[in-house]
């Protein structure tokens, strides 16, 4: 792991408290896991990077809850082993939510990182929302804010505890 990604997450350990922008998930698909698109202002990355980042991950999240004959075969299978067979093999899902996390890796590396930001996987946060913490120097002083992308429906302002 790059050292700058090291930094940043031992920065995230020291001062958990730096100022936080939440991308919230959105309903507008019914229930599959999709982020809204919606760019922050005043940010330290280009509009394009940011969106082309949440598209990426938001076609893994429709990959990963696409029903197919391997999902179809392994609820089959699931149910005649009485889910022992998790035991030996991995699901579809969980396949593509570990591709989702190493893409998500290599985007603190070669985009967040150098930019002062890190991104966190959803699954840390529940898959209710993308958490982009920004490290500058404000945040080494210990004060906090919280940002959040309102989207349609949601509340436009309320930052960390809301989203949880």
């Amino acid at each position: 792991m790059p050292r700058q990604v090291q930094m940043l997450q031992e920065l995230r350990r020291k001062w958990p408290r730096c100022q936080k922008v939440f991308i919230r998930e959105t309903n507008s698909d019914g229930t599959i896991c999709q982020f809204q698109t919606q760019f922050p202002q005043s940010w330290t990355i280009e509009r394009q990077l940011f969106e082309e980042t949440v598209k990426t991950l938001n076609g893994f999240y429709a990959e990963a809850e696409k029903i197919g004959g391997s999902s179809y075969l392994e609820g089959c299978l699931a149910c005649a082993t009485a889910y022992f067979i998790f035991l030996c093999m991995e699901t579809h899902y969980e396949k593509v939510l570990k591709k989702i996390s190493r893409y998500i890796q290599e985007q603190n590396e070669k985009i967040f990182a150098p930019r002062g930001l890190l991104l966190t996987d959803p699954v840390e946060r529940g898959m209710r929302v993308i958490e982009i913490s920004i490290y500058e120097d404000r945040c080494s002083s210990g004060s906090s804010s919280s940002g959040s992308s309102s989207g349609s429906g949601s509340s436009g302002g309320g930052g960390g505890a809301g989203a949880r």
